[in-house]
């Protein structure tokens, strides 16, 4: 069962908060703003946190994993970074080129031809 994150604090289960990767391409939509926080060593998550108030979490942000960066890998085509997809807010997924996601997520759309001619 997945946890719904709706607010990060410093704990000593949770590691440091830090700087976007300097090849990250994105930058947040209106009434967003990106967090990064260091998992592991060579592990960073990245989080967009919509800045809007709602009811269901008492007016405070909202948090949503965008995607997961290794630091100490070679990633394809050149970059310095590796990113992947998320399957949840804990486990890394698919290798993704950062070109291929979007300002909302690194995860890849699934779209059959039609979609496909649709949505590009």
């Amino acid at each position: 069962m997945d946890t719904i994150l709706t607010h990060l604090e410093q704990s000593p289960m949770e590691p440091l908060a830090c700087n976007l990767p300097p090849d990250f391409i994105h930058e947040p939509p209106k009434g967003y703003r990106y967090e990064v926080i260091r998992k592991t060593s060579n592990v960073l998550s990245i989080w967009t946190v919509c800045e809007s108030e709602f009811n269901y979490n008492s007016g405070d942000e909202c948090y949503c994993i965008w995607g997961f960066c290794k630091t100490k890998t070679t990633a394809k085509r050149g970059s310095s970074y590796t990113y992947y997809a998320p399957i949840n807010s804990n486990k890394i997924g698919k290798e993704v080129l950062i070109n291929d996601t979007t300002p909302y997520s690194a995860m890849q759309l699934n779209l059959n031809p039609l979609e496909y001619a649709l949505y590009s």
